[in-house]
């Protein structure tokens, strides 16, 4: 995903903060790459989410059919088509990023596969690391 990124905090000894900006919205997250000065400008960037699907918990049904991101207090909110794997994880495709999760209980019903989804993530559990093509 193609992506603005903003400096907010970079501390010598800590994470570097960002703010991302994407086609699809924006989100404050951990910079993981440990070139601190390549920080800034266009990135095509990964989403790193450190946390399973939990249907009807962090994850539920989708009132819009389209892909976004979004901050609702503490945490990221990442919305977009769910995939089921073969082998019962989830990928996440949020305007055309993959996001892989793997699914905790309960999990999702068999028929959200392909279905619209929402996300909920803790932001200390959110990251961004930088692509080199």
């Amino acid at each position: 995903m193609l992506v603005r990124v903003e400096t907010l905090r970079q501390e010598p000894s800590g994470p570097v903060v960002v703010r991302v900006h994407s086609a699809v919205g924006a989100a404050v997250v951990v910079w993981e790459d440990g070139a601190r000065e390549a920080v800034g400008g266009e990135h095509h960037i990964e989403w790193t989410v450190d946390e399973d699907i939990a249907w009807a918990g962090n994850t539920r049904s989708a009132a819009s059919a389209t892909s976004g991101v979004r901050e609702e207090g503490d945490h990221i909110v990442f919305r977009g088509r769910l995939g089921l794997t073969e082998d019962g994880a989830a990928v996440l495709d949020v305007g055309g990023a993959l996001i892989l999760f793997e699914i905790a209980g309960p999990p999702p019903p068999d028929d959200a596969d392909g279905t619209w989804v929402e996300v909920r993530a803790g932001r200390s559990s959110v990251s961004v690391w930088p692509c080199r093509y």
